[in-house]
């Protein structure tokens, strides 16, 4: 019986991802990323699933792509992420800027934060410290003071396509291309309010990673009758 449940939690959640058979354009495959390296990285619990408040499982959810907190004793950090799951750099670094600009707009924040508090579970061990945050009365400078901005740009990387082993020459072409995408995404007028993380992601090809997560996701749905 548990074996069985367990199998119905994985194909229930498989099938809250999406189910469209459109997927080249889902960015849900970059929210997921983000979420692991968060909690990798950094250590991040989250505090809200945005696809447990989907009305469907082809619905996208607007907002943030992951709302995470790192709590201690004194204070609680709230991470907000933005992910931009593409093939090419430029775009991803134009897009997510322009982003990070209209999500940093004081309504928008105000608008963002009561949704959030109304997702939040009153069980979780940290709600009250996080409702407590994001209350209406509580300034925004506080907030801001409390909150951490990890984004993820993925992006096909000429490097990894150019090599086929993890030369000297790779390493070397590899640590430049990074470098460079990181400095056109500094060069960028960021928001100066808040700590902003980048994770770069580059990829061999974006498009036969988004297939091969399709095909396993379906191959998960399909356990669910």
């Amino acid at each position: 019986m548990a074996a069985h449940n367990a199998v119905a939690l994985v194909a229930k959640a498989a099938r809250s991802v999406y189910t469209s058979p459109k997927y080249q354009r889902r960015g849900e495959p970059g929210e997921l990323l983000l979420h692991v390296v968060v909690r990798q990285v950094f250590r991040t619990i989250p505090a809200i699933c945005k696809y447990f408040f989907k009305d469907s499982s082809n619905d996208t959810v607007k907002g943030f792509d992951a709302v995470h907190v790192v709590a201690t004793d004194r204070d609680l950090q709230l991470w907000l992420g933005e992910v931009k799951f593409y093939d090419d750099i430029t775009r991803a670094i134009r897009d997510v800027v322009a982003e990070l600009a209209n999500h940093m707009k004081r309504d928008y924040l105000r608008s963002e934060f009561a949704a959030i508090t109304n997702k939040i579970e009153p069980t979780w061990p940290f709600a009250d410290r996080l409702k407590g945050l994001l209350h209406r009365n509580t300034p925004l400078e506080t907030i801001f003071d409390a909150v951490c901005i990890p984004v993820l740009l993925t992006y096909d990387s000429p490097t990894i396509a150019a090599h086929k082993d993890v030369s000297a020459a790779f390493r070397a072409a590899f640590e430049d291309e990074v470098i460079r995408n990181h400095a056109a995404f500094a060069a960028n007028p960021l928001p100066a309010n808040v700590r902003i993380h980048l994770f770069l992601f580059p990829l061999k090809s974006k498009a036969d990673l988004m297939q091969q997560f399709d095909s396993r996701l379906k191959v998960l749905q399909a356990l669910l009758p």
